[in-house]
């Protein structure tokens, strides 16, 4: 039998079609993940009294073109603030007490969606796999999706970061949103560069509107629709040490990565809760996988 070679012509040239190109096509899509399968979210009632109940702990400010960090109690929340202009932030979240559990955008965004709003849970890297946060407020989600398909607060980009602008543009750039949070958790832990890059991960970006291309399938991004004094709120399921940088592009409608773009500050606000609400707090758990991996001897 002979097999015949396919076309496999550029992303821009037409490619040969098979005949039943129409019925393959029309395969159904299926959800990766049944979500009512997961942990159950913290009931209802009692979340309705916690936020309610929250009152200023901190406050402090992620300057433009830089990263701060901040510590949040389990059982606390943490509320990104726009205060002067538009502009997007990158957040980190790691374990307080173990920086190798970290936010894990890739499980977050198939568990959860391509981006989050109210409701949606953070998760944590393997083997841990639990929730770090959970999305309690946005103002922004009345967004939904855009003309082009947008939508905000995306975990589907990455950080910008200077390797990739080196590879585009041949020059050193020290204030993309990778090179902020080193300098941000370096200071925080008092390590190296190196050591403080291994721990840096892909991002949530907050009032980032972003999306992909219908026709290519590129990553796009467009003018965050953000105003001063919108926000998104957090309850950190854990104890969280957090990262923000305010990033270089600032509401990231038509560059990242220099000092062109008008950058505005963003705030971050620890809260309390009622220490009663807190009586019989536990934390979200870790996977119950055994970790043999089918090497049990």
């Amino acid at each position: 039998m002979t097999i015949a070679e396919p076309d496999v012509g550029s992303r821009a040239e037409p490619r040969f079609e098979p005949a039943d190109a129409a019925e393959r096509r029309a395969a159904p899509a299926t959800i990766c993940y049944e979500t009512d399968r997961l942990p159950a979210p913290r009931d209802p009632d009692w979340m309705a009294r916690w936020r309610a109940s929250l009152s200023p702990v901190r406050t402090l400010v992620v300057p433009p073109r830089q990263a701060r960090t901040f510590h949040v109690d389990a059982g606390q929340a943490f509320r990104i603030r726009s205060v002067e202009g538009p502009q997007v932030g990158d957040l980190n979240l790691w374990n307080a007490d173990d920086l190798h559990e970290r936010f894990y955008s890739g499980k977050t965004r198939q568990l959860q969606a391509s981006h989050l709003s109210t409701g949606d849970r953070l998760w944590s890297s393997l083997p841990s796999l639990r929730p770090l946060a959970t999305i309690t407020a946005d103002s922004l989600a009345w967004y939904g999706a855009d003309a082009d398909g947008g939508r905000v607060h995306d975990v589907i980009g990455t950080r910008c970061d200077p390797y990739t602008e080196h590879r585009l543009t041949g020059r050193d750039y020290d204030r993309c949103c990778h090179s902020n949070l080193v300098r941000a958790l370096a200071d925080e832990r008092g390590l190296t560069p190196d050591e403080a890059e291994r721990h840096v991960h892909d991002v949530m970006n907050v009032f980032m509107c972003t999306g992909f291309t219908r026709d290519t399938g590129q990553y796009f991004m467009k003018a965050s629709p953000v105003r001063p004094g919108d926000a998104i709120e957090f309850l950190a399921e854990i104890d969280l040490l957090g990262a923000l940088s305010a990033c270089p592009g600032g509401d990231c409608g038509s560059s990242h990565s220099s000092d062109q773009a008008a950058c505005h500050p963003l705030q971050v606000e620890i809260l309390a809760p009622d220490t009663d609400l807190l009586t019989d707090w536990r934390d979200s758990t870790a996977s119950g996988y055994t970790g043999h991996h089918g090497m049990l001897v």
